[in-house]
């Protein structure tokens, strides 16, 4: 007979999904947390927005829009130390909003507002085929470092272990050291068939994102059509990225234990 719940202890609460690429090892998902809440929307969204808008209205001048879509962006920055929230993801903003800025204001051609991206999403596109080829889908590496744990702060402490590991070498101590290693997992899953299938699918996703985006927006940026690049620049980021996380997710999320019986 199973023992009944007390009143007086609360219930563990549910862990929150998480943002970003580490929702991929949650066990539930959320869209809206993924990206950032509203924020995170705004925030990818806001500038190449009012570049666009303020091309439309002040063409053929470039400044405008260029000057338009830094503004927006540096005000994301201030807001976010205002209000000492972490500015990486307004920082890197930032960081792409100015290479297209210069890209195109140096060449005189809005459409290289947008170079940037489109070498960047070809350079992710190349790394993730190969990858498939030579079976090492790079999801796989992605999902079991988050699952292991395997932050910045833990690869730091793993080297300082090793590190004192050899030092007890040479001075001619030895200790042992069951712990594991967080870097295990990151080549254990390649022993699995099951997960190799599964990686790789997951990977086909991504190939497919990135492949849809250079199939559509490479001839607008040819074609020197901005307004449409423009447009389906913002409708393949965050929402066709959003969705593609989903899936991913849904492929490679673990199963859940069934309940204990009563």
């Amino acid at each position: 007979m199973s023992e009944p719940a007390r009143p007086d202890v609360p219930p563990e609460p549910a862990e929150a999904p998480a943002r970003g690429m580490r929702a991929l090892a949650g066990e539930e998902f959320s869209a809206a947390q993924a990206i950032g809440g509203v924020r995170g929307l705004v925030e990818a969204v806001l500038p190449g927005l009012v570049f666009v808008v303020a091309f439309v209205i002040f063409t053929p001048d470039l400044l405008v829009p260029l000057v338009a879509s830094v503004v927006a962006a540096l005000a994301l920055v201030v807001a976010r130390l205002v209000q000492r929230t972490p500015v990486t993801q307004a920082l890197s903003g930032l960081l792409g909003i100015a290479i297209g800025v210069v890209w195109a204001w140096t060449s005189g051609e809005a459409e290289n507002y947008y170079a940037g991206g489109l070498l960047v999403n070809a350079g992710y596109l190349v790394v993730l085929l190969v990858s498939i080829v030579v079976r090492r889908p790079v999801v796989g590496y992605v999902v079991e470092a988050l699952r292991a744990g395997l932050t910045p702060e833990a690869v730091k402490a793993e080297a300082n272990r090793s590190a004192d590991r050899d030092g007890e070498t040479r001075d001619g101590e030895t200790k042992d050291d069951d712990s594991p290693s967080p870097f295990a997992a990151l080549t254990a899953w390649r022993d699995d068939p099951a997960k190799m299938r599964t990686y790789a699918v997951a990977t086909w996703l991504w190939v497919g994102l990135f492949a849809l985006r250079l199939a559509v927006k490479t001839p607008l940026y040819f074609a020197g059509d901005i307004a449409w690049l423009g447009t389906f620049h913002l409708l393949l980021g965050v929402p066709l990225w959003a969705l593609v996380l989903y899936l991913t997710w849904y492929v490679v999320r673990r199963p859940k234990a069934a309940a204990p019986a009563a």
